[in-house]
């Protein structure tokens, strides 16, 4: 679990296939106090486990299945990640939860900066817009985010200078892609509703109970 905080920008040092997955060398500095091996780490959103390391390094291992849902596919040498290490028991609650596990791509459609930060479009398919709502949080690239706006296939964002200095926003521009992972709390209300609308409808009731034999 994550909190959306970005603790440091990382740069992708190299990139290798192993077999079927790709692995990705991250040089980083502030995060290697608490590393170790099997720790778990968000690189732009997505998490991960350290498969070794050094002081200043460390390697990551992504499966197919995650380079074909997240931005990781298209990274490159020279690359600013987004990293955050998972959160401790005890640790202070700065943004939302976070899991590391993407729900969608969008695309950068708008970035308007101005000096007091910048104003932030997102175009995304209808399955990862359905969990968005006015002043609800969002993910992107693994930063905690409030949505300022939302309509049928895009989200709006304002950015404050400090989070697009401390991030890999000040690196972006319109037409990038980014990883969205909407608000966990969204998705367990619409399974919570799903399910009670079920068994509303479900066949499982006295007159069928007493068709097959049971006395009540």
């Amino acid at each position: 679990m994550f909190t959306g905080l970005i603790e440091e920008i990382g740069t992708v040092k190299e990139i290798s296939k192993k077999g079927d997955n790709l692995r990705l060398v991250i040089g980083a500095n502030k995060i290697m106090d608490d590393i170790s091996m099997g720790s778990s780490i968000a690189i732009d959103g997505t998490c991960l486990s350290v498969v070794k390391y050094t002081s200043n390094t460390f390697e990551v291992d992504i499966s197919e299945e995650t380079v074909k849902k997240t931005t990781i596919g298209g990274f490159k040498p020279g690359r600013k990640v987004n990293i955050e290490r998972a959160m401790k028991i005890g640790d202070r609650l700065g943004g939302h939860f976070v899991t590391g596990h993407i729900d969608g791509i969008g695309e950068i459609v708008k970035f308007d900066r101005t000096v007091d930060g910048a104003y932030l479009g997102i175009k995304a398919s209808e399955d990862t817009i359905r969990y968005m709502i006015y002043k609800g949080s969002v993910a992107i690239d693994g930063i905690s985010l409030t949505v300022a706006n939302v309509d049928s296939n895009s989200i709006a964002i304002a950015l404050i200078p400090h989070t697009i200095e401390m991030t890999n926003l000040k690196e972006k521009s319109i037409g990038e892609k980014v990883n969205i992972e909407c608000d966990i709390i969204g998705k367990y209300i619409e399974r919570f509703v799903n399910l009670t609308t079920d068994t509303k409808h479900s066949t499982l009731n006295t007159d069928f109970l007493k068709e097959h034999g049971y006395k009540i």
